[in-house]
């Protein structure tokens, strides 16, 4: 069986490469278990300084597989292995193509942002009856500003990497092919610093920003609670497994 994350050392980077593009590389159980391996490692292993990651075959992620029903949670990162982890590691997301949903949540869980011209950037869960569940309703307005970061979560449409830049969430925009390449050579350039000073850096800036955590995550319980509890949320998966328009009702 194929690994659905590979991992490769490159100096004191570790690059993490989602492997699942058959499935837009949208997570299940087996790539969450996979996924919370290598963020271990990237934690634990003193000679890490910097990781990336990215996606394969044009694809960065999809987020959440519908068909997995929720089943990605890891015990130290939380769904898909990052989005509740605490991390002392700078990581660099490299993007190419669609980073949608779950995985554009996975984008603003990263600490810096490359994405080629292919990038697609968006949050199009009311196109399904459903609401950004993985810290996008919170990072969303803590990393755009806010009428871009409502534009996605109201409207679900997604942006491209170059009103990224403009907006500040991506730090690199390369022609296509060339994000992985410019995220490692960033963060090679993160593991040219002291790495206890990099560290400290990093946690002292977490420690800010993540100080509204608790009222984020219980403000998207009860968004995601609301929404499950609706005809809408039942007819948007279904419309979406059976590749056809919602019927919405409003209830």
């Amino acid at each position: 069986m194929q690994p659905l994350v590979r991992t490769e050392r490159d100096g004191r980077v570790l690059v993490i490469q989602m492997c699942r593009a058959n499935k837009r590389n949208a997570v299940n159980r087996e790539l969450a278990d996979q996924l919370d391996e290598a963020f271990n490692l990237l934690e634990d292993d003193p000679e890490l300084w910097a990781g990336v990651l990215t996606g394969s075959e044009g694809v960065f992620s999809a987020g959440s597989d519908l068909t997995a029903d929720g089943d990605y949670w890891t015990d130290r990162g939380g769904e898909y292995g990052l989005i509740r982890r605490t991390r002392r590691t700078p990581l660099v997301a490299a993007v190419e193509g669609p980073a949608l949903g779950g995985g554009l949540e996975l984008v603003l869980a990263c600490d810096l942002v490359v994405a080629s011209d292919t990038a697609r950037l968006g949050l199009p869960e009311v196109k399904r009856g459903l609401v950004p569940a993985c810290a996008g309703l919170f990072r969303g307005p803590r990393a755009l500003p806010v009428n871009l970061a409502r534009e996605l979560a109201l409207v679900g449409d997604p942006f491209d990497a170059q009103r990224g830049y403009a907006a500040g969430l991506v730090n690199v925009v390369t022609e296509a092919g060339g994000a992985l390449a410019a995220a490692v050579a960033l963060a090679q350039r993160i593991c040219g610093n002291a790495p206890v000073a990099v560290r400290a850096s990093l946690a002292a800036m977490d420690a800010w920003l993540t100080g509204s955590d608790e009222l984020g995550w219980r403000a998207t319980g009860e968004a995601v609670s609301a929404v499950r509890a609706s005809a809408d949320h039942r007819e948007g998966i279904a419309a979406f497994l059976e590749k056809r328009p919602p019927k919405w009702t409003g209830r």
